[in-house]
């Protein structure tokens, strides 16, 4: 197992045996000849596992040119090495080496050590999704600052929601007078020149979304409230949804399990703080989207949780469990789905069990009805014939048990 400490300008790694020994250690430095230089000197290790610490953070591009190199790669969490270098029996420096031994360690006694696999079209998704987040922080920045400088100008300022448009409108009704009114006028203009350019970026990146989503024929988007945006970050972050066993896992992962607190006969359970916040994030938005739209499921089950005496923030709560589970039911479709053409693609047969299970699940997995089956469609579920009886969801049945 070779444990490798990324950094920005180096990379130490320490490869040990399978009774945690130091076979050897090397430190290469951060450019292109990096890998070659890491596969020379492994080069003497026939059975090798390339251990790298956070490889989809700091070692995210070693890991990947790794993996080019037909080399097997697993990711190591940072908290997990440190744990590592915590819990050892003798005392060791905080250095590059031991750090490097940390993170094999973790990877050779850790059950769930995951391997990284080549990118695919999920990392489309993420590279966008993220783009989108960060116009959105940069955006309200911008809108903040026109806020304090229309205080600065208008009496009492502007206490609503500022667009360009009603920026452009406040700001030409304004005939400054003065030097100092004068250069805060003209800020006010360069920052409704940034409100637009960053408006048009935000429109352009969301084209990008919905394409990228709808080549992925992602079955994600038929939850209620889950649109291009909350699509690709959910499956841009959760990657290969294999790595959960099951949905409790997946829940724990985003952070809508709650945290067991309990002690002796007592049973607490308070709110999750952990977890990928992104994700978290946009489960949540599908949540409020539900809750706003009354004639949703989502919507009579966060009402049930009121009447059965839940405040609003647990009755949320619950509904972004229900959710969690049912982007997990519809992960797990879309992956089985992609084995299925996987194994029509290269020749094989598919199988009456694989292809039933696929279709038969559909439905099921429609938790919250439909929402958004193209990218640039509404929220607004579409229109049921009179004469036509929809399918009882899961949530109908669980109501009429109940």
């Amino acid at each position: 197992m070779i444990g490798i400490d990324p950094h920005k300008g180096s990379h130490t790694a320490t490869a040990i045996d399978e009774t945690e020994n130091v076979l050897g250690t090397v430190r290469v430095r951060s450019g292109p000849t990096q890998v070659e230089q890491l596969l020379g000197w492994v080069a003497q290790f026939t059975q090798r596992t390339f251990a790298v610490e956070g490889a989809g953070g700091l070692g995210y591009l070693l890991a990947q040119q790794l993996v080019a190199a037909d080399e097997h790669v697993v990711d190591v969490q940072p908290k997990l090495a440190a744990r590592v270098r915590l819990l050892s029996s003798t005392a060791t420096n905080k250095n590059d080496p031991n750090d490097a031994r940390s993170v094999a360690i973790a990877a050779l006694r850790s059950p769930s050590a995951v391997e990284v696999h080549a990118e695919d079209h999920t990392a489309v998704m993420k590279v966008w999704a993220r783009r989108h987040r960060d116009l959105g922080r940069l955006r309200t920045q911008v809108a903040c600052r026109m806020h304090a400088v229309l205080c600065e100008l208008i009496p009492g300022g502007y206490s609503g929601e500022i667009s360009a448009n009603r920026a452009e409108k406040l700001l030409g009704e304004i005939e400054p007078q003065g030097a100092v009114v004068t250069a805060r006028h003209e800020l006010g203009l360069e920052l409704l020149a940034d409100l637009r350019r960053i408006d048009e970026q935000k429109r352009d990146v969301r084209k990008r979304i919905a394409a990228v989503v709808v080549a992925s024929k992602t079955s994600v988007t038929e939850i209620f409230g889950v649109g291009p945006i909350v699509a690709a970050t959910v499956i841009g972050y959760v990657g290969d949804v294999s790595r959960f066993p099951s949905k409790d896992h997946f829940a724990a992962y985003n952070g809508t399990a709650p945290v067991e607190v309990s002690s002796g006969p007592r049973k607490i359970y308070r709110l999750s703080r952990r977890g990928n916040r992104r994700l978290n994030h946009a489960i949540h938005m599908a949540a409020v989207t539900q809750v706003h739209n009354h004639h949703s499921e989502g919507r009579t089950y966060y009402d049930r949780k009121i009447t059965e005496g839940k405040t609003g923030k647990e009755a949320l709560r619950a509904l972004k469990r229900r959710i969690s589970d049912a982007l997990y039911r519809q992960l797990q479709i879309d992956a089985m789905s992609a084995r299925v053409v996987t194994i029509m693609g290269s020749g094989g047969q598919s199988g009456n069990g694989s292809k039933a299970c696929v279709t038969d699940s559909h439905p099921e997995g429609r938790l919250f009805g439909q929402a958004t089956p193209e990218p640039d469609a509404t929220l607004q579920p579409a229109a049921k014939s009179v004469n036509s009886k929809a399918p009882e969801s899961p949530l109908q049945g669980a109501q009429k048990a109940s």
